[in-house]
């Protein structure tokens, strides 16, 4: 690449994610029928009050290229959320990856759902290579600087937290499995319950009322049971009238 004096800023000068590959069918780790509903319902419930939905972004299983000085390494995590960045790549388009040198906001949360084949990598059980890419763990911490890194195993149910202390993840002591993150006014935690009519633990969001955030489905449901119930008070005040 042509290098010029002075030299521009990556942003302009590094590979945008229209130039960057987006998937890779080989990868370890490939999503199956859970990982297609979990990061659904993350998505359906992660509303932070503080932030519009236009300033929020959220996204599963895409790549996220991370390294100016490697544009062509990256990771792909399971859910992770970025706020007070629009929705939108430059405002206008729907992401085919997302670029840390072109977005210049890096993840509030991440969350990773253990695999066999990518569970030492996701807790940091595994070393660098001399020449490789940094594992996910090195690159949340490290790189990226991530707050919150949250993983969850489907197999044992077990929840485990990490924020970020300085520069290093401290694992968070969870009395109950559940993590409050104040500057998003949002918590995440284990709730029992049908979700696209499958009975198990999930994570899910819930609010400073520790009530859990209900998806657009639950929404919708809950409008029409009060409307319902307007209709037959309505009807009790016509006939007793």
């Amino acid at each position: 690449m042509y290098q010029t004096d002075p030299p521009r800023p990556a942003k302009e000068a590094l590979p945008t994610m229209y130039d960057l590959p987006s998937e890779n069918p080989e990868e370890p780790g490939l999503p199956d029928e859970f990982h297609a509903f979990q990061p659904q319902l993350l998505r359906d419930t992660f509303s932070p009050p503080d932030y519009q939905p236009e300033q929020v972004f959220v996204a599963s299983d895409l790549n996220l290229y991370y390294d100016p000085h490697h544009p062509l390494w990256y990771k792909r995590p399971d859910w992770f959320a970025a706020v007070g960045v629009s929705r939108l790549y430059e405002q206008r388009d729907l992401r085919l990856s997302y670029v840390i040198w072109q977005e210049g906001v890096a993840p509030f949360v991440m969350v990773e759902l253990l695999s066999p084949g990518t569970e030492k990598e996701d807790l940091g059980q595994t070393l660098q290579e001399v020449n490789q890419p940094l594992t996910k763990w090195e690159v949340y911490e490290r790189i990226l600087r991530v707050p919150y890194y949250i993983v969850f195993n489907r197999y044992t149910d077990k929840l485990q937290a990490f924020q970020l202390v300085a520069d290093r993840y401290s694992g968070l002591n969870l009395i109950t499995p559940r993590i409050w993150m104040p500057s998003l006014q949002l918590g995440l935690g284990i709730w029992q319950g049908a979700y696209q009519g499958i009975e198990r633990l999930w994570l899910r969001w819930y609010d400073a009322e520790e009530n859990w955030v209900p998806t657009p489905v639950e929404r919708e449901s809950q409008r029409a049971e009060r409307l319902a119930q307007s209709y037959e008070n309505w009807e009790l005040i016509q006939t007793n009238s």
